[in-house]
């Protein structure tokens, strides 16, 4: 299921003018020092790891890390996990077509359909 508008609203105040946000998903982070609760922001210009609060999953209160657009989030792990830079990621299996949609989008743009509604 897609995060809300809501979120992708918080998402887009605390990055201010960081971008056009184009995937946004939710995912916790696994080893030490323990399990968070952050949320993934892919934009044009940068992928970042918006870290949320305690209990509150959908609402970011900080940027904990940024990268380049042009970092692969795949290959996608069992579990479904991902790592970015030192840390490792687990999400819901649903949001597998999220991250296979944004790696596609700057290494292989030929593979994705077109944009079905393209003025939403």
């Amino acid at each position: 299921m897609p995060v809300s508008s809501a979120v992708r609203d918080r998402c887009r105040t605390l990055l201010g003018g960081q971008g056009e946000i184009r995937y946004v998903f939710p995912a916790v982070s696994m080893g030490p020092p323990g399990a968070a609760n952050f949320l993934v922001v892919v934009t044009d210009r940068a992928i970042s790891v918006l870290a949320t609060r305690t209990l509150r999953s959908d609402r970011p209160v900080s940027v904990h890390v940024t990268f380049p657009r042009h970092t692969r989030l795949g290959p996608i792990m069992p579990g479904p996990v991902i790592e970015l830079g030192v840390m490792a990621f687990e999400f819901d299996e649903e949001y597998a077509a999220v991250v296979a949609a944004a790696d596609a989008e700057i290494f292989a743009p030929e593979t994705l359909p077109p944009d079905p509604l393209p003025d939403l």
